[in-house]
């Protein structure tokens, strides 16, 4: 069996079409006809998003080594992506609960802990071997930069304002339209840019297999 026909096997074994395997991958449909029929050989790139995709390793892709149990039970990254984003979004409610309530600057700490958790979580699942790590680093990124910016953005606000002895996780009443211009205009900018590099990666990958 050659790298074309494991292809067609796991694509097959998931119930799908030519087409909405190259979907998933980046690919045109013609590429991935071009695989299983061995007219061409999907780069070392594709062959990660391919292993991602299936939940299997390279080595299976490029030589036919069955996985082993150990690598056949690789952990999701998308897990670590939402267990982040959890402690992200507890750490920020937690910011704001304990300002309303005790209005202390400890609030800014706390919250900014329990993101510094969230956030090493979310590189952990970036970091080991696991599976499917460019589209839980895609949507972490969409997501959480809305949780993680509030607190620190409003630290540097009130430092700015002179408030440095009494460092607040939201910022004062005069300062808050600007605050939240700021906010929402890094939040949305941050997005537009992640979510055009992933289209231009998929341009770029599409246009390569295309050649």
């Amino acid at each position: 069996m050659n790298i074309g026909d494991r292809i067609q096997t796991l694509r097959k074994a998931k119930g799908i079409s030519q087409e909405e395997l190259a979907d998933k991958i980046g690919v045109s449909r013609q590429a991935v006809s071009k695989w299983e029929s061995e007219q061409s050989t999907p780069d070392i790139v594709k062959i990660i998003l391919l292993s991602d995709y299936f939940e299997t390793t390279t080595d299976y892709l490029l030589k036919g080594i069955e996985p082993t149990k150990e690598s056949g039970r690789r952990i999701h990254a998308t897990l670590f992506t939402t267990a982040g984003t959890i402690l992200n979004a507890i750490g920020l409610a937690s910011a704001l609960a304990i300002w309303v309530e005790r209005q202390t600057a400890y609030a800014a700490g706390i919250g900014i802990i329990l993101m510094l958790i969230g956030t090493g979580v979310f590189l952990t699942g970036q970091l080991i071997d696991s599976i499917g790590k460019a589209k839980a680093a895609y949507y972490f990124i969409l997501s959480n930069v809305w949780l993680l910016l509030p607190v620190p953005l409003a630290c540097c606000f009130s430092a700015a304002a002179g408030l440095i002895c009494m460092i607040r996780p939201f910022p004062l009443l005069f300062a808050r339209l600007l605050y939240w211009i700021v906010y929402i205009a890094v939040c949305v900018m941050v997005d537009i840019a992640v979510v055009r590099k992933n289209k231009l990666l998929t341009c770029m990958s599409r246009s390569d297999t295309n050649r």
